[in-house]
């Protein structure tokens, strides 16, 4: 287990799209992402910040995948 990039909502954005997740509804700040077999999660999308290893590795554990799967190339 490596180290995990800093990554921009847009670029985490992306990488769910890219996995059939399609953005249902927004919250604010915080986009919702739901895919056809009913998993979903939450990408906060700030001004200015970045998505932390952290949220990432939570972000990438919603979906049903490790963290290393979901920032690898598709």
């Amino acid at each position: 287990m490596g180290k995990l990039p800093v990554l921009k909502p847009r670029e985490v954005c992306r990488r769910l799209e890219a996995f059939g997740f399609v953005l249902v509804r927004q919250r604010g700040s915080h986009l919702q992402y739901r895919h056809s077999d009913g998993r979903g999660t939450t990408v906060p999308n700030h001004p200015g910040r970045d998505i932390s290893p952290i949220l990432l590795r939570q972000i990438a554990r919603d979906i049903g995948l490790t963290a290393e799967e979901f920032i690898r190339e598709r």
